[in-house]
Formats: C-alpha cells, sequence, structure tokens
C-alpha cells in the first residue's frame, strides 16, 4: 500500500486526504497547531464560539463528492444551514442592499438604487454564467501544469476579456457606484483587489446564484471537524500539534518528513497544504533547487493582510444580518492604499460576521458572537508594530460598527480579542502575513500559479490557495481534486 503525507489541514488539505485516503493510498495528515483547521482554525472563550474564517460556505457539492467518493453522505457529519441574505451591504449614507440569489427580491434591490440598471444586471448576469462555465466548471480541478495547457486554455479565457478588472467589466454592465461596488466585492473575499483582479473571478456571482451561500451548524470549524471524522472513518490518520520540520529529500525526490518532536516517517509522495515560501524555504531548506525556487516565490506579488476583531456581545441582533460589508465612504482610493501604496488610511471597509442570527449556539443564551473584518496591506508593504497598532484599530473598527449599528457596543461587550498580520505570520507561517496567499492577478493565475506538482520534485505536491484556482472553499477543494488526480496517477 502507498503511503502519502499532506502537511497542514486547511480545507486544500484535508480534501485531498479524504481523496487519496478514498482512492486506497494510506494518508497521514500532520498539523502543526493544536486544533486542525489552518485558516479555519477556531477559539472558544467564555462560552462564545470564534471561527478564525472562512465563514462564506460555496458550492457544497463539491464539499458532497468527498464523502460520496465511499458511499457516504456530507449529512452524516455536517448540517449544512441556509444563510439569507447572502450579504447585507451598507454605505456611510444609510443605504442598504440585501444581496441573495432570489431574482425577483435582488431585481428589486436593484431597482431601488437605480431602475436602469436592472437590465444591466441581466447582460452581467450571462456573463458571469460564461465564466463561471469556462473557469470553474471546465477548468476548476485542472492541474496546469505545462504552457501548452495555458494555450489551450486561453482562446475561452480571452473570449470573456480576462485581462480586464472584476471592477472594469461589472462597469460595462452597471452604471451606479454603489451597484458596482454590491457585485465586484467578492473579490476581495479571495485576497483580490476588484480593480486588478481579473474579471474571471466574477463567475463568483453565478456560483453563489446557482448553490447559494451556506453555514455550518456550529460553526466553520464542525466542517473541518467533519472532514476529520470522515477521513478517520474511511481510515486517515491524524497527527496533531507537531509541526513538520523538514521534508526529506534524496535526489531530486521526496523520502518522508521530521517533525518538531522528532518523529519521522517515510512516504511514497508529500503534499503540502502551508504557506508556499514555508515550504519551499523553510521546510527544503537543504535542498538546492527549493531554495532557488523560493526566493523566485518571494518576487511574485501576495495578497493582503487582515484585522480582525471577534468579539462577544450581550444582546441578540436579528436585525443585523449573517454577512454585512459596511462600505466605507471611498472603494478605489482605499483598495489602492491596501494594494498599492501599504498606508494604514484613516477610514475603512468592514466584512462583519454575526453567525449567531442563523445559529445561536455560536453563544451563550441571550448574547451574541461577532467579528468584524478589515483588509490591511501585508508585512511586505506595510511593516508595522502591530502589538502597538491593534489595540487602537481594535477601537476604532468597534467604533464604526457601534456608530452604524449597534450604539452602546463598548458597554455590551463581553468578550474580545483581536488578530493582527502578525499573528498570521506566527501562526500559519505566512509569507508576509498574507492572508490568501498569491494575488489573484491575471498573471498569477492558472500555469502562472504554484504547481499542483512540483516541476523538479516530482513526488512533491501542493494543495491549497497558492494552487490554481485559488483562495476560498470551492478553490482550495478544487486544487485538492486536481493535485489527488496527479497523485493517484502517479502511486498507481
Amino acid at each position: 500500500m502507498k503511503r502519502a503525507c499532506v502537511i497542514g489541514s486547511g480545507f486544500g488539505g484535508m480534501a485531498l486526504a479524504i481523496r487519496l485516503q478514498s482512492a486506497g493510498i494510506a494518508t497521514t495528515v500532520i498539523e502543526a497547531r493544536d486544533k486542525p483547521g489552518g485558516r479555519a482554525y477556531h477559539w472558544e472563550q467564555d462560552g462564545f464560539t470564534f471561527d478564525a474564517g472562512p465563514t462564506v460556505i460555496t458550492d457544497p457539492p463539491c464539499l458532497e463528492e468527498l464523502w460520496a467518493l465511499t458511499g457516504h453522505s456530507l449529512s452524516e457529519d455536517v448540517e449544512l444551514m441556509p444563510v439569507m441574505p447572502f450579504y447585507r451591504l451598507n454605505w456611510p449614507d444609510g443605504t442598504n442592499f440585501d444581496y441573495s440569489n432570489d431574482d425577483a427580491s435582488l431585481r428589486a434591490e436593484i431597482a431601488r438604487i437605480n431602475p436602469r440598471d436592472v437590465a444591466g444586471y441581466d447582460e452581467f448576469l450571462d456573463y458571469s454564467a460564461g465564466v463561471f462555465r469556462e473557469g470553474y466548471v471546465k477548468l476548476g480541478s485542472v492541474p496546469f501544469l505545462d504552457f501548452a495547457s495555458m494555450i489551450k486554455a486561453a482562446p475561452a479565457l480571452m473570449r470573456y476579456q480576462a485581462w480586464r478588472s472584476v471592477y472594469s467589466m461589472v462597469s460595462k454592465y452597471i452604471e451606479s457606484e454603489k451597484l458596482r461596488e454590491a457585485f465586484s466585492f467578492h473579490s476581495l473575499l479571495v485576497g483580490g483587489n476588484p480593480m486588478t483582479t481579473s474579471a474571471i473571478y466574477a463567475l463568483i456571482h453565478k456560483l453563489e446564484k446557482d448553490g447559494g451561500v451556506w453555514w455550518a451548524k456550529g460553526g466553520t470549524n464542525r466542517l473541518i471537524a467533519g472532514m476529520i471524522r470522515h477521513f478517520e472513518r474511511i481510515g486517515g490518520e491524524m497527527r496533531v500539534g507537531d509541526a513538520v520540520t523538514r521534508i526529506e529529500t534524496l535526489g531530486n525526490r521526496v523520502t518522508g518528513v521530521t517533525t518538531a518532536s522528532g518523529w519521522h516517517a517515510n512516504f511514497d509522495a508529500v503534499a503540502s497544504n502551508g504557506d508556499l515560501v514555508h515550504t519551499y524555504r523553510d521546510l527544503l531548506s537543504d535542498n538546492v533547487y527549493a531554495q532557488r525556487h523560493a526566493r523566485a516565490l518571494t518576487r511574485k506579488r501576495f495578497s493582503p493582510s487582515l484585522f480582525v476583531v471577534h468579539f462577544g456581545v450581550q444582546g441578540t441582533w436579528p436585525g443585523i444580518a449573517h454577512h454585512m460589508i459596511l462600505f466605507g465612504p471611498r472603494y478605489k482610493g482605499l483598495l489602492d492604499d491596501i494594494y498599492k501604496y501599504g498606508v494604514l488610511p484613516e477610514d475603512f471597509s468592514i466584512y462583519l460576521h454575526h453567525p449567531t442570527v442563523t445559529d445561536p449556539s455560536m453563544a451563550p443564551e441571550g448574547m451574541s458572537t461577532f467579528y468584524a473584518l478589515v483588509p490591511v496591506a501585508n508585512t511586505g508593504k506595510l511593516p508595522l508594530d502591530w502589538n502597538e497598532i491593534g489595540p487602537i484599530l481594535e477601537k476604532r473598527v468597534l467604533d464604526e460598527v457601534g456608530r452604524r449599528l449597534i450604539p452602546d457596543i463598548h458597554s455590551r461587550i463581553v468578550t474580545k480579542f483581536h488578530y493582527t498580520p502578525a499573528d498570521f505570520t506566527q501562526d500559519l507561517s505566512a509569507h508576509l502575513g498574507s492572508a490568501f496567499s498569491l494575488e489573484p492577478l491575471l498573471t498569477q493565475s492558472a500555469f502562472f500559479r504554484a504547481h499542483n506538482r512540483d516541476d523538479a520534485i516530482p513526488n512533491l505536491y501542493l494543495v491549497g490557495a497558492g494552487t490554481h484556482p485559488g483562495a476560498g472553499i470551492p478553490g482550495v477543494v478544487g486544487s485538492a481534486k486536481a493535485t489527488a488526480k496527479l497523485m493517484v496517477e502517479d502511486l498507481a
């Protein structure tokens, strides 16, 4: 029986491990932290459950497929709950926009802001459906290992003007600035700047429209727990709280791994769900090729980081939607500050997560769990002392949530803490504290992202946000499908 190791237990790593174990490959997952999940980590504090993220579950069939491989069902281990509206968008002037896949409601929302944009939305929906078909259905789980595969895909991508930005393409169809923001912000959820991210990412609208937006009862962490339960059910092995310190190689092949505790095992193949630069620079520190490749990776553009305030409050808030975007007074200017200039601006946009409106089990009775997330430049652009800045920015974020939604927020807070770019670096070995790995630019997509199988070490594989197709739960689960196909074929 062939043996494989998966480093990291994020969504990509667990999806890959399930696929390998289902194919009869004895698979071990090794997780550095005390709990599994990677970026889907969680904390329990003062009776509240706080998910680190991600919090938006889309395309449930891509998850259901993992259980179906061995005749099981996702529902055995995870209860998915629909979220409606998908997002409530709010602007400083008090305008709200409820974003969902209910056609009548969505069109009424569009007409309320700008009636002329209803027809434009129809055209945008047709466009989104086209890029969804070409970019996700056809290519979302295809490994781009050589330039020829990119050339083959190029005509379809060019037909949908992939060189244009998401915002530019939305603006082609929609004239209201608020609605342009409403239909372009999605790329921020995978680390992309709507002003520069390829228009292919407009497919997210169709992805959500067809599959809905969902929540795992008990938190996103329960989806990870369900994946682990299923993985172990079919014979997989978990090793948690013991970081891999070295991927062993002999010549141009991986031979095994060594962990911080001194544990060592040999494997026929190793796949990393860890940070790209960390994998090559640190875990393959004795390999000359890997060091050269690590230097090349550091020259690429990495996505921003995040500043997240987790807080539990007294009271329940049925009027605050599960997912809210609190837009600031600027859109393009704010994005330039984050992505281009690397400054910490006075204003900000906030993604507010309020899971207890859907799932009260996330907080003690009569209380609510929230997190408020603000995109910030990565530490390569914004090298701040977060021990000093963190408390200041935390208060500013909570003040804004209070001003717009919960007037007496500070007196209601029962517990709180914040998470900074420095924590991404410390806890996840994330290069520059990036929250989404490589920035999703056209020049860093498909063949131009990290390859699912290494070019020079043929039994070393990659899975997760840094590989094709990119970040987000459907993205990393798609990357796992692509990587698993290669590994199963190679180990046959």
